[in-house]
């Protein structure tokens, strides 16, 4: 591969962390047409399991056959197994990638799983505690395994991109599902502070954030022992664990029933065309985003995603107005910041109570 620096519509080199979910599969045979180089890393665990690794299998041999349309694609691709829990296979791996394609241009952190369960489901005994400390070892420590194993060659190579596919749990709390969005934040905080440290070496860090269900129902889910008070008679919050109850149970291999004592994991099962419409729209976006010489630091996936994000954005916005006062009342001195929230404040209450003398005087 020529070690020049790559631009954005030029031949690149992606390392994914995780190469066996529909979403990476998809994205491979994506980057491969397109006449990139990719790094397919497997993780161990996944491997041995039949449906998990079927996809890939199946593009694994489209590469090595005759076809006219995948010339060159067996050349293109390296598969290598590596657990991102371990740092020094996360190096390793970094190393045989950049031994055999010259570089990496891109880094996508895609590696995810879905713990479900509330607080105190979550809290019930040592194995579900445990399925705590594996969220994050997923989420988290694995993803910060492979960025820290990376930044040394992007820095001595002076560019570089870190892609971070998380979802739009990033901004917003789902109930059922405490820990999956905890460890999402803690990768999103730790990366906006990461995109700052490299800045000055040219490489640039994007947050991808598509719709929860993207990655939930593209990775294992691991659903802990229910507790009766949380079920959805009792509880008027929305119930995660049902709704992905029931997309499982559509298909019987995946179909199963809720137990207040076991875990239970499953690896969702969708049509290929259910699966190649849920995961479009992120495949088009990490394609037009990697490598890209400006990319954004965050991207959102899909209208509905963004209208939810917008919505929690504004309920934060309309609660610091709501007490500004409070917020400001700490300040030992009186300052220009000081003056503009009041002013701020009084302006937004002047302004509601104009509309509301408007609808008044309109009502009678």
């Amino acid at each position: 591969m020529n070690r020049v620096v790559a631009t954005h519509n030029s031949p690149r080199a992606w390392f994914l962390t995780s190469s066996l979910t529909p979403l990476a599969v998809r994205l491979i045979r994506q980057l491969l047409t397109h006449g990139d180089y990719v790094v397919a890393c497997l993780p161990p665990h996944e491997i041995e399991h039949d449906d998990r690794s079927a996809e890939f299998r199946e593009l694994v041999n489209e590469c090595k056959s005759n076809r006219k349309d995948r010339e060159g694609w067996k050349d293109r691709i390296r598969s290598i197994r590596c657990d991102g829990r371990v740092m020094g296979q996360c190096s390793a791996a970094v190393a045989e990638a950049k031994h055999v394609f010259g570089r990496i241009d891109i880094l996508l952190c895609c590696t995810s799983e879905a713990v479900v369960g509330t607080v105190e489901e979550l809290s019930t005994t040592p194995a579900t505690q445990n399925l705590v400390r594996d969220q994050f070892e997923t989420i988290f420590f694995s993803q910060v395994n492979f960025i820290k194993a990376s930044l040394p060659t992007f820095r001595a190579q002076h560019t570089g991109h870190i892609i971070i596919l998380t979802s739009i749990g990033g901004h917003i709390g789902t109930p059922g599902m405490p820990i999956y969005t905890a460890a999402t934040w803690a990768l999103e905080g730790y990366c906006d502070s990461l995109a700052y440290e490299v800045a000055p070496f040219n490489i640039k860090v994007t947050i991808v954030q598509p719709h929860k269900e993207i990655q939930s129902l593209t990775n294992k889910i691991v659903f802990s022992p229910s507790l009766p008070y949380y079920d959805s008679e009792n509880n008027p919050a929305p119930s995660v664990r049902d709704m992905l109850t029931n997309v499982l149970n559509l298909n019987p291999d995946t179909a199963l029933e809720p137990s207040e004592t076991e875990i239970i994991q499953r690896y969702p099962k969708l049509p290929p065309s259910s699966m190649d419409r849920l995961v479009g729209e992120t495949v088009y976006a990490l394609t037009a985003i990697g490598g890209h010489e400006n990319p954004p630091a965050r991207h959102i996936v899909g209208f509905e995603g963004a209208e939810a994000v917008k919505e929690k954005l504004k309920t934060v916005t309309e609660e610091l107005e709501e007490f500004v006062e409070a917020s400001v009342a700490v300040d030992i001195s009186e300052s220009e910041l000081k003056n503009e929230a009041t002013q701020g404040k009084l302006k937004a209450d002047g302004k509601s109570e104009a509309i509301g003398g408007a609808m008044s005087a309109t009502s009678t």
